[in-house]
């Protein structure tokens, strides 16, 4: 990776962002003979994709709150095209490399529905999942979990159904990075080693980035591919952040696991529903005895760097009580945290900005890796000027603040999700207290969300994030502001 003599490059396309989602984009732009450069440190300190359990699926991900809106079932409907995309897409990096051991790690993925979670999450997007795995014929099988023998849950937190996906597998995340990288400049790429600082630009033209080093990069165009940092350069030119959603850290503190190599383990991802504002609990096996667990979900104004001790005990408890109980006695290989790029108003960002020459690809949440394929094909296709293959214009970065979900209904997402955390947490109270603390909750909320701005109210997770933190909700509603300014 080059990391000196900055000074002067100049690039037709530049990527600021080496994850998953930055090196795909420059790969494809490369088989393509466009001169493009991918920026990124090299230890990738805030990246989703170094702590992902790569899951290649998106039946998994759906919520009955994903499915009530245009914007939620236009991102469930290119996930299922991407996954088509994989096969294909794997067997391109091996030709590219000449590396043909396979990236994938999981056979297919069991859901299953314990005694954990709460009626009006967990069973909700188990039938959601099902019902939707139907209306798209894609195949399944209802499971006893019993028969997973490699499952040894408490008996009080144990699955009570499950379905096995087959079209649902996952890739290792950073043999992945690896093999994207090698392509990449055997395609003729270059790495660029350094944190942008500065956009530069002409008038309303983009003309390059500055680095931390001093050294500026120029391109004719710049994407923001760098997840929840991308906002560090939005906002050295206000007037391009002011006309778009911000954003904001999904962090996740994910743990790799070496467990008994004697005992055959689990061969496929195991995994609940999305619940308690998280991607459920999840297993993803990793080949060489090892299981990565995952993975917490906290909404945070700025990236993080390192795992919170209460994210990674909360974990593994979870693990140790929905999972196997003598998980305890197997060993931490690492301790992860990924950063999510989460905008204010939960939708992806993906088009051109009020700045000409200036792309964003971010603000995937949980969905960038899976979507990666597909999503480099589609940027690559609108930097060459090309038809694009999808319609994404619903997720152009330059939009109003989107609302899926009335007022009342988000408020109602938030407690619910709220009241699950106690459940997942083991919380012990007096049998009416739950219904007690709901209703003051709900209250609460309803009377915050009015608080927060007349007109719009932000997702759920980052609702109940700004409830907690009062320079949180600051930036919130300068948003609203400032957007209400840019129109």
């Amino acid at each position: 990776m080059t990391s000196e003599n900055l000074a002067g490059r100049n690039y037709e396309v530049l990527v600021v962002g080496n994850g998953v989602l930055g090196l795909s984009l420059g790969l494809t732009l490369a088989r393509r003979g466009t001169k493009v450069a991918v920026l990124g440190r090299g230890d990738r300190p805030w990246a989703a994709s170094t702590a992902a359990g790569a899951m290649l699926g998106t039946f998994g991900e759906v919520t009955t709150t994903l499915l009530k809106s245009e914007q939620g079932r236009t991102k469930l409907d290119i996930g299922v095209q991407a996954t088509k995309l994989w096969d294909q897409w794997l067997a391109g990096l091996a030709e590219d490399t000449g590396k043909t051991e396979s990236l994938l790690t999981a056979d297919g993925t069991v859901m299953l529905l314990n005694s954990v979670g709460v009626p009006g999450i967990d069973s909700a997007n188990y039938t959601a999942i099902r019902e939707t795995l139907d209306r798209y014929k894609e195949p399944y099988e209802d499971i006893d979990p019993a028969d997973i023998t490699w499952l040894d849950p408490n008996p009080t937190t144990r699955p009570l159904m499950g379905m096995f996906i087959p079209g649902e597998h996952a890739v290792d995340a950073g043999r992945l990075l690896e093999r994207l990288e090698d392509a990449f400049t055997r395609a003729g790429g270059e790495l660029l080693a350094g944190f942008g600082e500065e956009l530069i630009h002409s008038g309303d033209r983009i003309t390059g980035v500055k680095l931390a080093s001093g050294d500026t990069v120029s391109a004719g165009q710049v994407v923001l591919a760098a997840g929840a940092a991308s906002q560090y350069l939005l906002d050295t030119v206000p007037s391009v952040a002011a006309a778009m959603p911000r954003l904001c850290a999904g962090v996740g503190v994910s743990v790799l696991a070496r467990v008994n190599p004697d005992e055959p383990g689990p061969t496929s991802v195991l995994r609940t529903p999305n619940r308690a504002f998280a991607c459920g609990l999840h297993l993803v096996p990793r080949g060489r005895g090892e299981v990565y667990l995952g993975a917490t979900n906290a909404i945070e104004p700025e990236p993080a760097d390192v795992p919170s001790i209460r994210d990674t005990t909360f974990l593994l408890g979870c693990a140790l009580r929905q999972l196997r109980r003598d998980l305890d006695e197997s060993g931490i290989v690492k301790v992860q945290v990924g950063n999510r790029p989460v905008a204010f108003d939960g939708f992806p960002l993906i088009g051109e900005t009020t700045l000409d020459g200036l792309w964003m690809m971010t603000g995937t949440y949980r969905d960038g890796l899976h979507l990666s394929p597909l999503l480099a094909e589609e940027m690559t296709r609108r930097l060459l000027g090309e038809k694009p293959g999808h319609d994404l214009g619903i997720f152009d970065p330059v939009r109003p603040p989107v609302q899926a979900q009335s007022r009342a209904d988000i408020v109602d997402t938030a407690v619910v999700h709220l009241l699950a955390t106690g459940y997942e947490d083991e919380w012990k109270l007096p049998n009416a207290w739950p219904k007690v603390i709901e209703a003051q909750l709900r209250a609460d909320y309803s009377k915050f969300a009015d608080q927060v701005d007349d007109e719009f109210t932000p997702p759920a997770e980052i609702l109940a994030k700004a409830r907690m933190n009062p320079a949180f909700l600051k930036q919130i509603r300068e948003y609203y502001a400032t957007t209400r300014a840019a129109v």
